[in-house]
């Protein structure tokens, strides 16, 4: 019997198969039930909220043995290689932690890697609602929070690598105190007031300390809480989520065999010293990438110098990124072309291509950004100029963007038409026979093997069409 109006085949399979599928079903309830039109999307946020308790737990863990403080004192530890150099309070705390407390190394990467994966998760899930167009409408409020929850990740991630006091964060503060100082009028007060007077300062690490334990987490909790809340609907049973044990288990499998901050090999921070071939952690290299790629642009207004290679490289990409992130949604209906019905006209149906181009030419961007911040390494280890690496990334971040969108554009069209095609002539088989006419053919089969059967099966003229190449019963055409 044909169901009319029914667009899915009907499932079939014996007890087995049924029994799987309810096991499946028990085992990943949140996949299958939450979010039964997504799954992936619910993954990888259920991801996310698993990494961000796992940095809590350790971080919680850390906070016992860790010393915020800038004071100057000897080494004497361990590490002999740095015995009687001396270092911070801070930096002697994170070298004990790793050295000298049982455990301390491990938890310490596990911290860090568990910081990378939120932010690494939090971006899966966001492409993936993206490239699904799942962020309008009701869906808006859980788009703004996960775009809200990206930067969050990363300043909270970032203010933790600043804590160690090492080389490599003693540099992230010079980078950060050089953008702060290109802001015109208050850029030299937002400096004294954030470090407590002259940059670096003894206070810098202290507030960074209160800002990492207690505000971004209260913030980023917050709004995870925000995005999983519960239904309206009744209560139920809560199961446990395999994705939590694997989570976790793949957070100590890192922090166990793959090094991450070995702060001792960098040693500590010395104002007016940076680490060669330094670059920040991956989430934060397309925020160094324009810093390198900028020209060093300088106006005098007033008798006062601006900094435009540092002001606009520094304000004006994460400011238009995330703006873009959070507003794309509203734009969406311009972009992919979709229209309501306007008096007598009839609706314009939306072209997915157009959001699909905007995507990947927005990857295309971030992607050369983060490239761009290690010019210095790709220079030396290719053996090319400096200079003639930092003009390729100008040229491809100015013009890689819109090559990708025109390019994916037309990909995304010639993949359509042939799915149309082949929806109304077949898949091509590569089988060719020769007709009644002497003439060839190529035998097509339907592009969907699983559909309905028709109510008439075909018979011998079904089948001679199918080889002469005329119209098919699946096609739908007369």
């Amino acid at each position: 019997m044909v169901v009319a109006g029914r667009r899915n085949p009907p499932r079939s399979g014996g007890p087995a198969v049924g029994r799987l599928a309810a096991g499946t079903r028990r085992l990943v309830p949140g996949a299958l039930r939450r979010d039964p039109r997504d799954c992936w999307a619910a993954v990888f946020g259920r991801i996310a909220g698993y990494s961000f308790a796992v940095a809590v737990v350790t971080g919680v863990l850390l906070l016992p043995f860790f010393r915020p403080s800038m004071a100057t004192a000897a080494y004497h530890g361990s590490y002999r290689k740095l015995d009687g150099v001396p270092v911070s309070q801070a930096y002697q705390s994170v070298l004990a932690i790793s050295f000298d407390v049982r455990g301390g190394l491990l938890i310490r990467q596990v911290h860090h890697w568990s910081a990378d994966l939120f932010v690494a998760a939090t971006c899966l899930r966001l492409l993936r609602v993206f490239f699904r167009g799942r962020f309008s409408g009701r869906a808006l409020p859980d788009w703004l929070i996960w775009v809200t929850l990206l930067p969050l990740g990363m300043v909270a991630a970032y203010t933790g690598t600043i804590l160690p006091d090492d080389g490599l964060s003693g540099g992230s503060l010079g980078v950060d105190t050089g953008v702060l100082l290109s802001v015109p009028v208050i850029g030299t007060h937002l400096v004294f007031w954030i470090f407590g007077g002259a940059p670096p300062g003894h206070q810098i690490i202290g507030r960074d300390y209160w800002v990492h334990i207690l505000v971004l987490p209260a913030l980023a909790g917050a709004l995870l809480l925000a995005a999983f809340r519960p239904p309206l609907r009744r209560p139920r049973r809560v199961r446990p989520d395999p994705l939590l044990p694997l989570t976790c288990a793949v957070l100590v499998l890192l922090g166990t065999i793959a090094q991450i901050n070995p702060v001792w090999l960098i040693g500590p921070y010395q104002p007016g010293s940076i680490t060669s071939g330094a670059v920040p952690d991956w989430y934060m290299g397309f925020l160094d990438g324009p810093l390198r790629l900028m020209p060093a642009w300088e106006l005098t207004l007033a008798g006062h110098p601006l900094s435009l290679g540092v002001l606009i490289a520094g304000l004006v990409p994460p400011g238009l990124f995330f703006t873009a992130l959070a507003l794309y949604p509203i734009a969406d209906r311009r972009i992919t072309g979709g229209r309501p019905p306007r008096g007598l006209l009839p609706p314009v149906p939306a072209d997915p291509a157009n959001r699909t181009a905007a995507g990947v030419a927005g990857i295309t961007w971030y992607g050369l950004l983060w490239a761009a911040a290690a010019n210095d390494e790709i220079a030396y280890h290719l053996h090319i100029p400096l200079y003639t690496v930092t003009w390729i990334f100008r040229v491809l971040v100015l013009a890689g963007p819109a090559l990708a969108f025109l390019l994916t554009r037309v990909i995304c069209h010639a993949l359509a038409d042939q799915r149309r095609d082949e929806e109304l002539h077949g898949r091509e088989t590569g089988r060719i026979v020769r007709n009644t006419q002497g003439g060839y053919d190529e035998i097509r089969e339907p592009a969907h093997r699983a559909a309905l059967p028709s109510a008439d099966p075909p018979g011998p003229a079904t089948a001679r069409q199918i080889l002469e190449g005329g119209p098919m019963p699946w096609t739908g055409r007369a």
